[in-house]
This record gives structure tokens, sequence and C-alpha cells, in this order.
């Protein structure tokens, strides 16, 4: 049997396509351009049945191939490879499988099938043809050019070859024109920037932009990297010049950006030691782009190459957990290095945070952890226990405690078991008891100190440390120092040792007229406003519980007051401004202060603008205080039966305060609106400082689901940022905080024109979020209100609709179908409605859309495709087209709505529907009679294009219609003329029973 041959091979771009186009007389992969046909061996007379198997599954490759199914065609042939001996027919197989692949677009697997026919004729110039091509698609022309040649030494009269050959030499002489114009602009830029003579600013700092724009490509930064580069680079960072260091580090990220092999090459050329360095250096900007890159580097290390390369990047690269174990080292002695700057110390707190611990629960190894906790965690610590002032103090920041307090929490949360956690405490232990026994004031100071940063960070491992013996009374001692910076050390230790209710009522018992006597005497704000936290903390014990009360009558109002007074006290610096917040993060559990505060407009603007600052350790302080006013916390109502078995028992019962009733919140709420809190939100969420935690992203998104719980606020906060900023809350954080601001979405997709407020591409970034609401963990109240969302966004657009799909969404709304809560079943039918569109039903019918003012699936389901989403309701066994229909029969009239939209767009998409729906309920038809004469024109419009669909898809359906009352009633409705959409799907109706001659044409209707 023949492989046919098509001579028109070159389309009218010019350009040589792969043979075996789908188009009518395009070649099988057996055949290229100017080749006789290949004749198929016979069967030889052994093994003959095998041999014809092979054949068969071959020619069916080459009929699946000229269809134009590629993949069903490779398949074809990878089965025949497996049945064939015969060298001859299995060269022929492997050359089909490369016109397959190059088809398909995978070029490396192409040249390699190719290449085995190649090995087993090297006159094979079909084979060498396709491998040319392959070969040129990965950037290989020299070799290409190779097998083009020897195609033509083969054939010297084949055209096509000719042809071809001269096309590739052409596109090779413009590529080495431009690789030579680039590498002529590379040098130029190199010369330009190390030359000292050079005084044109502007000309350096065009140089400069030009080098870092072209490392961004990946033909540029390979061009870079092959210029001996990286050597010019390293002369631009030991200039020490800022502009210069900027431009080499920028450049150097766009070389090292998910290519592992070119950073493991750049790594050794540099050197750990000099990255740490350029990392410590005075410039702030310099050790910013130095954290960037080497967060890239780390990137590209753990992650390698994101794309195939061929040649030098085909080199064997060694495991890079070695490369980032020598990074991680230089970090952590970077940590506790004397003439490292302040900021510098700080980048290295924040990239140990971002690349040492694992990024999710599911990856198993946690190796880097223990390894940095193993060889590092002292040097952690040092940095934490920096008492500032004091003699041989590191260089730090206000956010160098909180960023080692989180990278300290970080490690402990990723330890897996009780030994790695027991380990962990010892190291603490040790490393305090070193500074508390045998260093006199200084030791003890140090070891305070470090017990405050592990009670920010991992507070089991601070409370151990904080029952080592002395360590408590050393603290309430050194709170009557007379020395200020002591006084500091020991009286934040005291406010982060009063968290735990074990802890505070010791303090409570012995520390409090200590803090009262600091407050009332202190000369000094700092002090004074620190013992001031602690007070207010102690009064807070009690949480919401109106009937707790810690203090007398009116001193927690006073405690407000003096923290608001010092809050809008600009003369004092932010860092002190700050504890003033955190005062209020504790009172605000008494509504009395939250009322006062949202009437005082100055202190809420002074803390919003404390919010922007550069102080990112205030994030959590300001999150707490939002969260006590707009009472976002969980709350459940308590069991009155559990009640009166508490009262009886004569048990404490919590009291809820009469200003947290939900008129007093709501109040509240607008009036933080008013005052700006959104704004300040927003900018709040674009930190990426470390201070920015999960626990803190939950509970601005508490915040941001009470600020939009009012639909005429949502579109307040949207214009203020507030729907850009939740979108990554809805995507990282804890699990409740992405469901909180999941359903901030939802709420304000819902009443909101989503493109409006999700404009340009931010609107599918929304429909993840919005699924993850559709999750059986959720309540049903999630549940709802993402089903409506989602509504909405099917019915804005086809590309909407596809990436639901894609997001797995259509099982889970099929699934809350059959719920039985009324309103979740309205909501998902509503939704299957819209998703049941198509273009061609939105564009050719106006029955108008559906329009509503966690963990993942146990079992993965793949993403559908509209025609299987329609597909679906006719799969044996499935009641979903049943449901439907009985839904249209529903007293509820939104429901019928819904559910008859749905049916009416699927028996427009797929014809089989229509012949299905006699089938699956007796009451078929008494139900799209009772939509046909409804009193709702929506209704009516739906139900005749339901019944004229289904008089279009078969002459035995129209038959049943006709020889019910459905004939006198489409004959009534074809007259109707104030419905003029439904008169017009009745009377094409009676066209199609016309058409298949069951009723007779009125001659007196037009």
């Amino acid at each position: 049997m023949e492989e046919p041959v098509s001579r028109d091979w070159r389309d009218r771009s010019g350009r040589v396509p792969v043979p075996g186009g789908a188009r009518p007389g395009s070649p099988c992969p057996g055949s290229i351009p100017g080749q006789p046909p290949v004749r198929s061996p016979g069967p030889c007379s052994t093994g003959a049945h095998r041999q014809v198997t092979a054949e068969q599954l071959r020619a069916r490759g080459n009929a699946l191939f000229q269809a134009g199914d590629h993949g069903a065609a490779l398949a074809a042939y990878t089965e025949a490879l497996s049945l064939s001996d015969a060298a001859s027919e299995r060269a022929v197989l492997h050359r089909n499988r490369a016109a397959c692949y190059l088809k398909l677009e995978d070029y490396i697997k192409a040249e390699a099938d190719a290449t085995k026919a190649i090995e087993a004729d090297g006159r094979d110039v079909k084979a060498l043809f396709r491998r040319s091509q392959a070969l040129q698609q990965l950037g290989r022309l020299d070799q290409a050019v190779s097998d083009l040649q020897r195609c033509v030494s083969l054939e010297p009269r084949n055209k096509a070859f000719q042809e071809a050959l001269r096309a590739l030499g052409s596109s090779m002489q413009e590529k080495m024109k431009a690789m030579s114009c680039t590498d002529s602009k590379v040098e130029q830029m190199f010369q330009i920037l190390l030359d000292l003579d050079e005084k044109d600013a502007d000309k350096k700092q065009k140089a400069a932009q030009n080098l870092i724009v072209l490392a961004r490509e990946e033909a540029g930064a390979e061009k870079i990297f092959q210029s001996d580069g990286v050597r010019l680079l390293m002369q631009l960072l030991d200039t020490a010049k800022a502009d210069l260091m900027l431009a080499a580090l920028r450049t150097l990220v766009g070389l090292c950006s998910g290519h592992r092999s070119r950073t493991t090459a750049i790594l050794a050329e540099l050197g750990a030691p000099r990255l740490a360095a350029v990392l410590g250096v005075e410039h702030e900007q310099v050790s910013l782009a130095a954290c960037n890159l080497l967060h890239v580097m780390f990137d590209s290390l753990k992650e390698g190459l994101q794309k195939d390369f061929r040649g030098k990047e085909d080199a064997l690269v060694l495991d890079s957990s070695r490369d980032l174990k020598l990074l991680i080292k230089h970090l952590l002695e970077l940590l506790v290095l004397e003439g490292a700057s302040a900021h510098g110390r700080d980048n290295a707190l924040n990239l140990l945070i971002k690349v040492v611990p694992r990024k999710s629960p599911k990856e198993t190894n946690n190796s880097l952890s223990l390894w940095v906790i193993d060889q590092g965690l002292k040097k952690i610590l040092e940095v934490g226990s920096t008492v500032c002032g004091s003699l041989g103090s590191l260089p730090v920041t206000e956010n160098t405690r909180m960023s080692t307090s989180v990278l300290l929490s970080k490690l402990y949360e990723d330890l897996k078991c009780d030994a790695e956690r027991e380990n962990f405490h010892h190291l603490c232990e040790d490393y305090v008891r070193s500074w508390f026994e045998g260093h006199e004031l200084l030791g003890k100071l140090r070891a305070i100190q470090t017990v405050s940063c592990l009670l920010q960070g991992p507070s089991d491992a601070g409370n151990r440390v904080l029952e080592l013996e002395g360590i408590m009374d050393s603290v309430l001692s050194l709170c009557a120092s007379v020395c200020e910076a002591h006084q500091l050390v020991a009286v934040e230790a005291l406010i982060h040792a009063a968290d735990k209710a074990k802890r505070a009522s010791f303090i409570t018992a012995n520390g409090v007229n200590l803090l009262k006597e600091i407050y009332k005497h202190s000369e000094r704000d700092s002090i004074r406003i620190r013992a001031l936290v602690g007070l207010c903390k102690l009064g807070s014990a009690g949480g919401t519980d109106f009937s707790m009360k810690q203090f007398a009558e009116g001193s927690t109002m006073k405690l407000a007051k003096q923290c608001r007074k010092w809050l809008c006290n600009e003369a004092i610096d932010a860092g002190t401004r700050r504890w003033a917040v955190e005062g209020l993060a504790y009172l605000t559990f008494d509504a009395d202060v939250k009322e006062e505060f949202v009437e005082d407009k100055a202190a809420m603007q002074a803390m919003f603008h404390l919010a922007k600052s550069e102080d990112r350790s205030v994030l959590y302080a300001v999150a707490s205080t939002l969260v006590n006013c707009t009472n976002s916390y969980d709350h459940e109502e308590p069991d009155p039966q559990m009640l009166e078995l508490a009262k009886y028992a004569k048990q404490h019962i919590p009291e809820q305060h009469p200003k947290d009733k939900p008129e007093f919140v709501k109040r509240r709420v607008r009036k933080l609106l008013t005052a700006g809190v959104v704004s300040a939100l927003a900018c709040m969420v674009k930190s990426e400082n470390p201070a920015l935690t999960s626990s803190c992203r939950e509970l601005i998104s508490r915040v941001f689901l009470a600020l939009v719980e009012e639909a005429e606020d949502r579109g307040g906060v949207v214009a203020q940022g507030g729907g850009k900023a939740l979108i990554p809350l809805s995507l990282e954080g804890t699990e409740v905080g992405q469901t909180k601001a999941a359903q901030a979405l939802a709420k304000i997709t819902i009443t909101s024109n989503p493109e409006m407020a999700f404009p340009g591409e931010r609107i599918y970034e929304v429909v993840r979020p919005l699924v993850s609401l559709l999750h059986l963990q959720r309540t049903g109240l999630e549940n709802f209100e993402g089903l409506m969302a989602l509504t909405n966004l099917a019915g804005i657009s086809e590309r909407l609709r596809q990436k639901i799909l894609k997001e797995r969404a259509v099982p889970m709304i099929e699934g809350y179908m059959f719920e039985e809560h009324e309103l979740i079943r309205l909501a998902a039918t509503e939704c299957m409605c819209n998703m049941a569109m198509s273009k061609e039903v939105k564009a050719g019918m106006d029955w108008g859309l559906c329009w509503v003012a966690g963990p993942p699936h146990p079992h993965p389901i793949p993403p559908l495709s509209p025609v299987q989403v329609q597909e679906m309701f006719l799969a044996e066994g499935s009641d979903r087209l049943k449901l439907m229909v009985l839904y249209s029969g529903e007293e509820d009239e939104k429901l019928r709505r819904a559910a008859s939209g749905t049916l009416a767009m699927l028996t427009a998409l797929h014809p089989p529907i229509c012949k299905r729906i006699p089938q699956v309920t007796v009451h078929w038809l008494e139900i799209l009679q009772a939509l046909l004469l409804s009193p709702s024109a929506e209704l009516q419009h739906r139900g005749a294009v339901v019944v004229m669909n289904m008089m279009a898809a078969a002459r035995e359906v129209a038959e049943q219609l006709i020889a019910s009352e459905m004939l006198e009633i489409l004959s009534v409705l074809a007259k109707d003329k104030d419905k003029p959409r439904v008169a017009q799907a009745a009377q094409e109706g009676l066209a199609h029973a016309v058409a298949y001659g069951l009723i007779k044409p009125n001659p007196g209707h037009a």
C-alpha cells in the first residue's frame, strides 16, 4: 500500500511546513516533498501474524495522521514499534513518529526519533529532512544545515531540498548578523561602564539600562554569559560605585532567572563570600538589589531549569543542595558580622525566612530547616538578643527583632516531630544559660532580650526558657532599674510574658504594682508607654467578656485615652508610638474603648499613618485593633441548655457588652471607612516584610469581610483599592484567612459589576478564590455566596466560563443542585444555567442571563470543555437532565427560570438532549405546557425555545409534541403580538412541524 504524496508542500508564508498536514492532499508521515512513495513491505513467511498486526497499526497511524489526529497517530506508531522486530520497519515507524512529534511541537523527541531512523539507514532522506526541521526549531541551525546538505547531496535534483537549504542559509546569515551586532553592543556597553575616564553620566546610565534589558531575554542573557560577561560584571561590583553595582546586580538577576546551570556557574565565579559582602554594604539600594539576586539564585537552584535547553546547558548539573547550603552558611555568618549594615542584616533575615522553611506542609523534606537550626540557630539568637546601645552590640533597625522572631517561628513550625522540637528547645535553653550564668548584668540583659524575641516568635520555646531558674526574678528586678536601657529590656519582656493566662495571673499578682509605679513616676516617655502597654495587656485579660474586669471601673478608659494621646503626639518617635497601638490592640476588647477610639478621628488617622510607614512591626497591632473595632473575630452563640447548666453549677457565664450589638458595630465600620481604613489596609497588604505573617494576613482578611458586610459600602471599598488587595489575601496565608478574603470577594462580585470591580486580567484571578468557597468544608453561607458570585462571572464571557471550567468547579456546582437548602439549590441551578452557554447561543438568542444580586477536592477532577459540560447531561445513569426538567416545574419562579434557561441553552447546543427529555420523566410534557402557559413572559420564552429546539431535533419528538395540546398552545402564542420573542419561537416550532408534514401550513398566517 503506497503512501500519498503532495507536491504542494510550501505554504503561502514561504515557511517549510512539517510533512503530513491535515488538509486534503497533504502527505502522510511516510512521505516527504519531491520523493516517490514508499511501499509497505509484504508479510514474511515467518511471524506473518505479528508483521500484519504492526502493518495494520502503521496504516491506522497513517490514516489518523492524514485526518489531523497526530496524538492518536503517535500512539498507533508507538504500539506498532512494540510489535515490530524488523530493523527496516522500525526505522520507518521512528521516521513517522518524528513527523508526529513535529506536528505536536515536541522537537526534542522529533530529533531523537529521526536520529534512530538515520542510524538504521544513513541515506534516509526523509528522516534527515525531518531532523533538520526539528534542529531548526531547537535553534541548532548549523546542524540543521548539515542535514539539509546531506539531503541535497543524496538527491541533487530535488528542488524542495535546495529551496529549504537556501531559506535556512538566509536565516542563519540574518541570525549571525544580529548576533555579531549583539556581540559588539555587549562589548560596547561594558567598555562604557568600565571606562573610568567616561564622564557622561547619561551615557553610562543608558548603557547600564540596555545591559539590564538585554539580560531579561534568554538569548541576550546567554550572549552576555558567553561573552565573558560574568567576569566583567564582577569588575563592576568591585568598583564600589553604587550605580555600577546596581547595574551589575540587576543584570545578574536576568542571567540567573530560571536557569540552574548558569546560576551554578555564576555562583562558582563570583563566590558566596563576595555576594554576602555586597548584601551587607551600607548603601540600602545596593543591599536590596543583592538580596533580590540571591533570592533569584535560590529559586533557580531549588527549582532547576524551567525550560528545555540544549548544548552547554545539557551538561550534568550536580545536586544543588551543596550550593544552597553554602549560600545559607554565608548568610548566617553575615548575621553576626559586626561590619555588616543594619539593613543588610534585615535583608539576610528576610532571605532566610523565604528560602529555608518548606513552602507547604505537603513537602516532606525539612532537612534545610534542620541544618539551619543545627548550624545557625545560635547566630540567629545572637541577633535577637542584641541590646541596642550596649557595648559590642550589632547594628539593627526597628524591624530586626521582629524579623528574627518570625524566622525563629518559621523554623519551629517547620519541625515535624517531638524529637526535633526538643532539640530546638535545648539549643535555646543552652544559649540563654550561656548568657545568664557568668556574664554579670550585660549577660542577664542579653538573656532576657532573647526571651522576649522567643516569646514574640515560637512562644512555646519562649515559655520554656522563661521558666528557667532566676529569669522571671531578674525581669521583675530590672524593671526597677535606674538605667533606661535596662528598664526597656525588662518591661518589654514582662509585656510579652503576659500573653498566657497562667503567666498573666502571676504577673498580675507580682508585677502590676511595679508597672503602675513605673508608669506614674518614670520621667521617660519610652519607659512609661511600655509600662502602660503592660497594664493594658493585663487589663484586657478578660477579652470581650463584659463581666470580667481586671481593673477598677474607668481605669481601662484612662489607659486608652493615654494611648491615643501618645499615638497622636508626632514629637515622639514612630518606634515609641508603635507601643501605643500595641496598647490599643489589647484595650479595644472593651466596647467602650472601641466607641471612643472611632470617635477620635485624629487617633485613627495617626494609626493609619503608622501602618503605612516603614516600621512594619506595627502591622499586627493595627490589624488586631481593627479586628476588635469591627467585631470580626470568631464568636459562637452559646447553647441555651449549656447556659442553664452553667447557671445551675454556678459557673462563670461570659456576657456581651451592650455596645457590641450589631447596630453599634455597623456604625463603627462606617466611621472607619470614612477615616480611610481601606487605603491603610491595602498599603499593609503590599508590604513584603516578614511582619506580614500568615496570622496578620488573616486578621486583615477578617477586617475586609466586616467592611463589605453591607452592600452599600462595597463600592467605596473597591474604589479605594480593597478589591485588588483581597486577591493576594485569598491566595496566601492561613486557610481561615484565605476563606474570609474569598468570601469578601464573593460579596463584592455579587452586588457590583465584576468587570468594573476587577478590571482587566484581574477578573480572572478572582475565579480560583470563589471556587474555593464551594468545597464541602465551607459553611452553607460561603457555598451560597460563592455560587452567586460565579453565576455573575459565568454570565460575562466565554473566557471566564473556560476559567471556571479549568478550576474544576462544574462537578461541585452540579452537586449543590441536589442540596436540600432551597437558596443553595437555586444558586447552583442559576450558575449551571450560565455555564451551559456558548458564544453562538449568546449571540443568537436573547432569553437573558441569570444575574443575582479549602482543601483540594478529595478526588482530582480533570478540567471539562464546554462540550463535555453539555455531554454530562447525556451520560448513562445520570439524573442531571431529569433534575433540570423537574426544576422547570417547581413552584419557585427563580428556580424555574434558571432551570428552564439551562434547558433552552442545552437543547440549542446539543440536539441529542432534545431526544432524551421525553425519556427522563413522564411529566415532561406537562412541565413544558406549564412553562408556555405561565404568566411570566420570561418563562414563556424559555419554554417556547425548548419546544422549538425539540421540534427541530427529531421528527419523532415533534410528533409527540404535536399529538398533545402543545399544537393549540403554540398556535395561540404564535399570534401574540405583545410578546414578539415568544411568538417568534412558537412560529419557528410550528414551521418545523410543517416541514415534517405533521401539520398543514396556515394560509392566513404570515
